[in-house]
């Protein structure tokens, strides 16, 4: 097995890297670059690129191939071999394929496959989709939430996905318990439970996930599913912090037994931080944003634009995260933002 499929089955932080624009909506490329160096440096294992957090219309306005390009340049230059390279693919099936195969050119791994853009299609034409683009590159699947444009995709077609040879990992997102059994059991039942990599997407449910055995029946045998890593949005901000808090969930996984008191507190306070970034109580209309502020906030971004100019702050969101800026101080990491920042800014 390649290094990056080691890293990526051993379980990292992924975060879902932003888009750092001007005041007038331009790539501001210093502070992209600074983006990724600031993951790499607080020790995130790869980075997603194109994705919901990058905002989805950089396809809109030429930005794809030049933000996949800068991202992939600082990966290759300055990060360990094994660093997981991610891209986004989404759309129909001829523009999955032709994003697919920009990733390969630009030295991606593998791509995280939104299904949104078919919503309507049946599984048969899902697990077509899938295929064809799989038949590129090595493909992440991806359950998004339908709160922030993604569908519901049922236990049928997530065992039918789990039988494409390419698929390396499932990244699980539908903030639905149900939904997410749905995925963990299929894989169960597929035999592949130890060749595709989970990722936890949940961002209500970050530290469960990472801490929980999930075990199920397979013909008589019992099957044991743990989710390895993460591969958020929200991880994109007080990112150091997130690789200590993986750290310490694999710890408690090898060691067994009971999860200490601590970490079920720890669980609610990323929830809740969570809530204030992504503006839960506003159906995450200020999702993108409210990443964007913390990073501003620290100094890696110099403002909070978007491509979209009605994505912003919610009323009352900057003071949601000052709350929990104050409550949990435990879980930023603006000092060692702090004395980094000017170098990555170099």
């Amino acid at each position: 097995m390649c290094d990056w499929r080691v890293a990526l089955t051993r379980g990292q932080v992924i975060p879902a890297h932003p888009l750092a624009l001007t005041a007038d909506r331009k790539l501001d490329e210093r502070r992209q670059r600074a983006l990724s160096r600031y993951y790499l440096a607080a020790g995130a294992g790869g980075l997603a690129v194109g994705v919901h957090t990058t905002q989805f219309e950089i396809r809109d306005v030429g930005l794809f191939r030049p933000v996949l390009e800068l991202a992939a340049t600082v990966m290759c230059e300055e990060a360990p071999a094994d660093c997981v390279r991610i891209a986004g693919a989404i759309g129909p099936t001829a523009q999955a394929v032709k994003e697919a195969e920009l990733a390969r050119e630009l030295g991606y791994h593998a791509v995280l496959l939104s299904l949104a853009a078919l919503g309507e299609a049946d599984d048969d034409a899902l697990v077509d989709h899938c295929r064809a683009v799989a038949a590129v590159m090595p493909v992440v699947g991806f359950y998004l939430q339908p709160a922030v444009g993604g569908r519901v995709l049922g236990y049928a077609f997530w065992r039918r996905f789990a039988e494409i040879d390419n698929v390396v990992a499932i990244k699980v997102a539908p903030f639905n318990r149900y939904q997410t059994i749905d995925v963990l059991r299929a894989l169960a039942r597929s035999g592949r439970g130890g060749e595709i990599a989970l990722y936890t997407g949940n961002d209500d449910n970050i530290v469960m996930d990472l801490l929980t055995p999930h075990t199920f029946d397979r013909g008589g045998e019992t099957v044991e599913l743990r989710f390895v890593g993460g591969l958020l949005g929200h991880w994109a901000a007080w990112t150091k912090a997130a690789v200590d808090l993986l750290a310490e969930c694999h710890a408690i996984s090898r060691q067994g037994g009971e999860i200490p008191r601590a970490m079920l507190t720890r669980a609610i306070e990323v929830t809740d931080a969570n809530a204030a970034f992504f503006d839960a109580a506003n159906g995450f209309k200020g999702c993108i944003a409210g990443i964007h502020e913390v990073l501003r906030r620290q100094g890696l971004l110099e403002g909070i634009w978007c491509l979209n100019e009605a994505e912003c702050l919610s009323p009352g969101q900057a003071a949601e995260i000052d709350r929990v800026y104050a409550a949990y101080p435990h879980l930023a990491d603006d000092a060692f933002v702090e004395r980094h920042r000017d170098e990555w800014l170099r």
